[in-house]
């Protein structure tokens, strides 16, 4: 199949440890794709080896090496910045664009950010516009895809996640739906997934659990992590279909809180795959 799975490197934020050790666990576990985290300067912890970020000030090759080290490709960068702050989003994003283009990420991650309180609503859609249109011209230049994340208070329906990415006009503007954050934010999950469908590029698949599902759903517009895929309440046999009959092909990337969740979420969607691939008598599809 098309669809693979990877994990994002939230899962050993818990650990207090650094990029390659993310990068070394998650090999460690079975994952061949990755998700980092890339800031822009210096950032303490990180320097300090406590967090797992990777400074777009180093050298990409370095990042590069430790992949290969492990055998692991990267799925995206998780790149979330501001659009309603052009002054911040649009260097930090060309910037990762380029960085994308030299370690071989395919995608970029990120949303439309907080709406700073000088920003009227009215006026958060043209700034929304002039930052995509900066950054969309750079990565047309270098081929990596923008996936906009359901996050905050536009995009957590599908509506306005679709409206976010339809202010440009370009191929590579898509979507990384979020399956967590659609549902904590009150949304269907599988109504949404089929209605961004082709301009899907990438997919957090984060589960929710039911205590925090009881707790938090309507009342929030997503969650950084969730519980092990297959623990919780999204239905991962349903998601992995729409993503085949809407020609997904991409990544899979597992948004959980440890390193035993990522283990069992491998385990599950793994599973669910398998069963989907074997559908037809047990014959797996070709």
């Amino acid at each position: 199949m098309a669809i693979q799975i990877g994990l994002n490197l939230e899962f050993i934020r818990c650990e207090d440890k650094p990029f390659a050790a993310g990068v070394e666990r998650a090999a460690s576990l079975g994952y061949r794709y990755v998700e980092p985290l890339v800031h822009d300067g210096r950032e303490l912890l990180s320097e300090g080896g406590y967090y797992h970020s990777f400074s777009l000030g180093d050298d990409p090759y370095e990042m590069k090496d430790v992949l290969d080290q492990y055998g692991v490709k990267l799925s995206a960068l998780s790149a979330h910045c501001p659009l309603m702050r052009p002054e911040v989003s649009v260097p930090y994003l060309e910037r990762a664009i380029r960085f994308a283009a030299v370690v071989g990420a395919p995608v970029i991650n990120t949303d439309e950010g907080i709406r700073p309180r000088w920003v009227g609503m009215e006026e958060a859609f043209p700034i929304m516009k002039y930052t995509l249109s900066r950054v969309m011209m750079i990565a047309e230049r270098y081929g990596v895809r923008v996936g906009i994340e359901p996050h905050q208070a536009i995009t957590r329906t599908t509506e306005g996640l679709l409206r976010v990415c339809s202010l440009v006009d370009s191929p590579l503007l898509g979507v990384n739906y979020d399956t967590g954050n659609a549902f904590l934010a009150g949304e269907d999950p599988y109504e949404g997934l089929r209605a961004v469908g082709e301009r899907v590029v990438h997919l957090h698949a984060k589960d929710i659990s039911r205590e925090q599902a009881e707790r938090e759903r309507g009342k929030v517009t997503g969650t950084p992590v969730g519980c092990a895929c297959g623990d919780g309440v999204i239905e991962w046999e349903k998601v992995v279909a729409i993503l085949r009959d809407v020609g997904f092909v991409g990544v899979l990337s597992v948004e959980c809180g440890s390193p035993a969740q990522a283990a069992r979420s491998l385990a599950h969607l793994s599973s669910v795959m398998e069963k989907i691939a074997c559908g037809n008598g047990g014959v797996p599809s070709r």
